[in-house]
Order: structure tokens, then sequence, then C-alpha cells
């Protein structure tokens, strides 16, 4: 029987949770015959429940590197159905055999810095596109097509099914002369151009999620990288790092690296 909680939704967008967990293996030798495969059985129907493109979903890896043994990451359009699927996780492992190690909460989101129809439309005018031409008409509307797929994506995101996940979250420097936000609006905005040109070079390699958590968790961002190899990721992370938004105002948590598994393949990986 599933509690009555609150429905708590968003105006726009979905919420987003990471979970790391470490595997108690003392609690886990006590476990009697059978219990490992039940558990895992568990988990694989709470995933096959919540396994669509965008939400409700489910999606599970093993974390590489020490810092954890299993990650989650969690879609859901209801605040309430999200802290449910949380506490399901936990509830198809034995009492003490997850240990928490890290958990974020944040919120898909549009960026204020977003290209507008203004901005396209001095753009074009820049380039010698006639206002008001066929041309220009054309181009505007293929631009708003563009943009409409973008916020879909970006508020209800379907990331591909790629074999590496790294996660971290980040916040924007407040601190002396070095504070983002004392900035004006229009030198944020040029920044944040900057910084997504640099991004937009590994479409393709990488897929890059960006949520919101300001007043939500500790971190102002939570930073989601998901490619076929590590790679990329090392390679936009570092370019980034040259860029004035990374070099001059961003603060950045503990990176976790994590691997795509099916529950069968994690028992297998984590000898459950």
């Amino acid at each position: 029987m599933q509690p009555n909680l609150p429905v708590v939704k968003l105006n726009q967008g979905i919420h987003v949770m990471h979970l790391f967990y470490r595997v108690d293996r003392a609690v886990w030798s006590r476990l009697g015959p059978g219990q490992s495969e039940s558990v895992r059985t568990r988990l694989e129907t709470l995933c096959q429940a919540n396994a669509n493109a965008s939400h409700p979903r489910i999606s599970v890896f093993a974390t590489v590197g020490g810092k954890a043994d299993i990650a989650f990451m969690l879609f859901a359009a209801e605040l309430g159905a999200l802290g449910q699927m949380h506490r399901d996780i936990e509830h198809a492992f034995p009492p003490g055999a997850l240990q928490t190690v890290y958990s974020y909460l944040s919120v898909t989101e549009l960026s204020e810095y977003m290209s507008t129809e203004e901005d396209h439309r001095k753009q074009l005018e820049r380039e010698k596109i006639v206002p008001e031409s066929p041309e220009f008409m054309t181009k505007m509307e293929e631009f708003r097509k563009r943009m409409t797929e973008y916020s879909h994506y970006r508020l209800y995101p379907e990331l591909p099914d790629w074999e590496v996940m790294c996660f971290y979250p980040m916040n924007k420097r407040r601190s002396g002369s070095d504070n983002w936000y004392s900035l004006d609006l229009a030198t944020r905005r040029q920044l944040m151009g900057g910084h997504a040109r640099v991004g937009r070079k590994y479409a393709g390699r990488v897929t890059q999620l960006i949520t919101g958590s300001t007043g939500v968790d500790d971190w102002e961002w939570g930073v989601t990288l998901v490619a076929q190899q590590i790679d990329p990721i090392k390679e936009i992370v570092y370019e980034m790092r040259f860029d004035e938004v990374s070099a001059k105002y961003g603060e950045f948590g503990e990176f976790y690296m994590n691997l795509r598994l099916a529950p069968a393949a994690l028992w297998a990986h984590l000898h459950l």
C-alpha cells in the first residue's frame, strides 16, 4: 500500500535525484539462501516499472573509483513520486545493507541565458538578411522550432543509454570581486554564451544535463554528463576550466564516475 503523499509539482520541468550508496558487506554476508536474488528481483521490478524515456525513470549504475558502490538517477514529475522511488529502492534491500554516501536533489529548468527571438533577429540583421523577407521569416521560424525542441528536452530530458555517467555539483562564486551575482545580466549572458559554445563542440560525444538546486540542496546546480567513454568527459571539463565562467566564477564539488549496468550485471560486478 502506497502512502498518501501530498501532490507537489513544478510549473514546468521535473524533479531529479542522484543517489550514491555503499553496500555493507558484513550485512550482506549474513543474508540467507536466495535473499540476494530476491533483492535483485525486487530492484529489477522497480526499474522496469520506471523505465520511461523521460519520466518516471530509474537508471542504475556502478560507481567506479571507490567513493560508492551503487548509484541511481531518478526522474519524476511529482516530488512525492520521486521521494517514493527513493524509499522503494532502499526498501528493496535488507535493513542496513545500504549506506548512503551522497544524495542530491534538483530540478530541470530553462536557463535565463537562452537566446531569445530578439537576439536571433539582431543576429540575422548583422548577417545582412533583410528583415521580414522570406529568407528572414524562414530563419526565424526555424529558430522558434529549434528553441521549442531545446526547451522541451531541457525540461523533460531523455538521456541516451550510454555507458558512462559523471555527476558533480557546482556553484557560481560569490566572494570579493569575483561575485557572479554582482554582474549585470548582459555581462552574465555574454559570459555564458562563450561557455555554451564550448559545450556545443562536444555534441554527439557528451550529453549534458544541468539541473537547478538553488534553495533545494547544498549547491546551486547539479551537472550530469553522459558519454560512451571517459575521454570526452575529461576533455570537456578540462576545456571548460579555461573559460572565464569556470576559471573565475566556478566552484565544484566531488566528482562521481559511474558505469550504467542493469541489476543482473551490477550483481555480477559487485559479487552480490
